[in-house]
Parts: C-alpha cells; structure tokens; sequence
C-alpha cells in the first residue's frame, strides 16, 4: 500500500482509513466511468480536484491492449508525472494526497487529490474567437513560445501526455493578462507515461494532438515555425533540414483526427 497525505487531508483524516475516506467526498461530479470517477469538492473554503479509480479489470485491461492502447491502471500515472513535471520547471497542478493498495492491477483502488488551478481559463476557450478578434500580435507570440517550451520540456523529460491538446493548458487569469507576464499550467495527467526517454512515437502523438487542436484558432505559417523553434530549443534551419519527415508525419495525422472530427463530431 502506498499513501502520502499532505494538508489539510493529513489533519481531516487523523485516524481513518484514507481509502474509505475519499469515496465519502462529495461535490461537482465531472466524470462518472465503471472504474473512475472525478469530482471537485472543498475543503476549508478551498478547492480540490478528486480522481478515484477503483480499476477497470481483466477483459478492460486486454481490451486495451488488443488495440495497442495503454490501459490507464491507476492514480499512479498522475502522480508520477506530476512529480517529474515538477522536477523540471514545467507548471502543472499540486497534488495533496495520493494513495494506491491493492496488487492486482484489475482491481487496484488508488486516488488522487490535486489543488484547483483557479482562476483560469483554458487555451481552447481562451482562443476560441481568435479568428474573429485576433489577440494582440505579443501576446499570440508569448503564448506559443510557453506552449512549446512546456512541451518541450515535458517530452524531453521522459513524459507524454497522451491527451495533448490546447484544452489542457490552462491561462492564469488572476491578474490582467499581459504578454510579458503569462502562467499556464498543465492539466489532465491521468493517462500519461513516465519514462527515462520519450519514445518518438508518443512524441509524435502528443504533437499531432496539439496541433489538431489548434487548427481552427488562426496561427500563421510564422506562429508555427515559433512553435518548432521553442520546442525543439535549435535554430530553425537545423529543425527544417532534420525534421522534415517529422513535419510531414505531423502534418498527415492532424489532418486525419479533423476529418475524423468532421464525421464523429467530439468523439476522439
């Protein structure tokens, strides 16, 4: 079993069973799954972000990998990214409390607890009329040098996302916002993988996403190139000539998920 409890969760539950715990929670449901549940709730006038995994069992785990998909275990994978982010200067959210029992991964009971990130606002609603009133010319440029930096820094790191999309970014918004004064933070962790090196297959899907994602909010041939230069931290000749199939590949998968968006709507 593994639990770590930081305040006010170490004091509120002096003497309980963590476990049992958690699954008393209440407050805002967000997502109700057969083997996780998240939910915001508020602890001393502060919010709190709840993620409770109960597992997804044996026919779910081979489902998943049937299909070469990860099958998402546990609170574990948060936790572990969350710690590495942190590590390595990129912003994310704090987690409070974290606690795994259990061996067999069909049935693990494990949770995690982080603090609300607020007030903000995410980049997907933040640029959503960007086409109609575009942001002023610095702040566009600030916002996608901290994007690649952050991604960047994460993949470099050994982690992806897995849901890498401009929705999980989220913009600080508790002062005015001003480009040479911008916080974003990473958000929704729960299926990301830690390793020493991030494959290039991973980090190829964690670009893709993130560029399908930011298809629809105006960015120029040049914010692109800005992006590439702040990921990759060389000079933009050297990116063009050793990542063009990269480019490519990049190009061909965005294009795909937005004509599978085209047919499906929001179903990805």
């Amino acid at each position: 079993m593994k639990l770590i409890l930081a305040e006010p969760f170490k004091s509120l539950w002096t003497d309980r069973d963590a476990f049992e715990a958690v699954e008393q929670l209440q407050g805002q449901v967000y997502r109700q799954l057969e083997g996780r549940r998240t939910l915001r709730t508020e602890v001393d006038g502060r919010g709190y972000f709840v993620k409770i995994h109960r597992g997804i069992g044996w026919g779910e785990i081979f489902k998943n990998l049937s299909t070469a998909k990860a099958p998402v275990l546990g609170a574990g994978q948060e936790w572990r990214a969350i710690q590495r982010l942190h590590e390595v200067g990129v912003p994310t959210m704090t987690a409070v409390a974290y606690g795994e029992r259990g061996s067999n991964p069909a049935t693990q009971h494990s949770f995690i607890i982080t603090e609300e990130l607020a007030p903000t606002v995410s980049l997907e609603d933040y640029s959503a009329d960007w086409l109609q009133n575009p942001p002023e010319p610095p702040l566009k440029r600030a916002l996608v040098a901290e994007v690649a930096r952050m991604t960047g820094t994460m993949h470099r790191a050994g982690v992806n996302h897995r849901d890498c999309y401009i929705c999980h970014f989220l913009l600080h918004t508790d002062k005015p916002i001003h480009a040479d004064d911008i916080r974003l933070s990473l958000i929704d962790l729960h299926r990301a993988q830690v390793r020493s090196q991030t494959p290039q297959r991973w980090r190829d899907k964690d670009l893709a996403g993130l560029y399908f994602s930011a298809l629809n909010i105006g960015l120029t041939r040049r914010d692109k190139l800005r992006f590439l230069r702040g990921y990759f931290q060389k000079p933009l000749r050297q990116i063009l000539r050793d990542e063009s199939a990269l480019l490519v590949r990049l190009e061909r998968k965005a294009m795909r998920l937005h004509a599978r968006k085209e047919r499906y709507g929001d179903a990805l």
